[in-house]
């Protein structure tokens, strides 16, 4: 087994390879384990899988929850796991920092901090904002293992399609000490290529519909590719079409779409 320091020292250097890393979004233990027996080299959570595995919807997560998530996520492979940690739980920067501590402290590789409040539903300013992030840095870096902190600004999902704030939103992140920066919502090619320029750092790009390819993205210069809670609501979409064939039909065509489960099963017998 590797160690903490180990996972996230590798989960770092797989930023910088030649071409993005790729990182599905596990939702529980199970999916964690497919995931690795697949083929990745890195496995992020997801807010919003998680709060469904849960009945809930995405932002009902509480610290705890998701910090016991992590923990399970991080206990089911010997990968790089990176947390979705959501705000950090708190406005405060100290705050921040402390609860950035307690995720170091599941093990993780990584965990990322938004710039959007959970409770009053705003962007942070900016000045608040670059504080967050500067104590988020310092508290995932304070250990023996440096957790890999990824800084995310939430303007182009939050209503707030402004470029311009957005790269500047990263710029000043980066500066604060971040490893990793991502701006969700990010699809058009040009608005891609300008922010990998305007920063230093590695890049993280959301899988959309609309978005590049990967072979693409690896030419503008992209780091990492993540897919957000989409693998979750994939499997959901799937039970929800088998589900509609046994009310509607009685019938049992599902049984095909269950084929390529026998991977699951095999990486749960490994």
């Amino acid at each position: 087994m590797s160690t903490q320091a180990e996972k996230a020292e590798r989960f770092l250097a797989l930023h910088h390879g030649e071409t993005p890393l790729l990182m599905p979004n596990a939702w529980d233990a199970g999916s964690a384990k497919l995931f690795a027996s697949l083929g990745f080299q890195a496995i992020a959570t997801t807010s919003s899988g998680h709060a469904a595995t849960l009945g809930r919807l995405d932002g009902s997560v509480t610290r705890d929850e998701a910090l016991e998530h992590a923990s399970t996520i991080v206990g089911a492979t010997d990968l790089p796991v990176s947390a979705d940690f959501e705000n950090g739980f708190a406005d405060d920067p100290a705050a921040v920092a402390a609860n950035v501590a307690l995720a170091a402290a599941t093990g993780l590789a990584g965990c990322s901090v938004e710039d959007y409040a959970r409770d009053s539903a705003e962007i942070y300013e900016l000045g608040l904002a670059v504080e967050r992030v500067a104590a988020a840095a310092e508290a995932a870096h304070a250990g023996a293992a440096r957790m890999v902190l990824t800084a995310r600004a939430e303007n182009l999902i939050r209503g707030r399609p402004d470029l311009d704030d957005t790269i500047s939103r990263l710029q000043a992140y980066q500066v604060a000490g971040a490893d990793v920066l991502y701006a969700p919502g990010l699809s058009d090619p040009d608005a891609i290529r300008r922010v990998v320029a305007a920063v230093d750092v590695p890049v993280n790009v959301l899988a959309l519909p609309n978005a590049p390819t990967i072979a693409e993205l690896g030419d503008i210069g992209v780091a990492r590719v993540s897919v957000g809670g989409t693998f979750a609501w994939v499997a959901m979409g799937a039970v929800v079409t088998a589900a509609r064939e046994l009310l509607d039909s009685g019938t049992y065509g599902f049984f095909a779409a269950a084929a390529p489960a026998r991977a699951a099963r095999e990486a749960f017998g490994s």
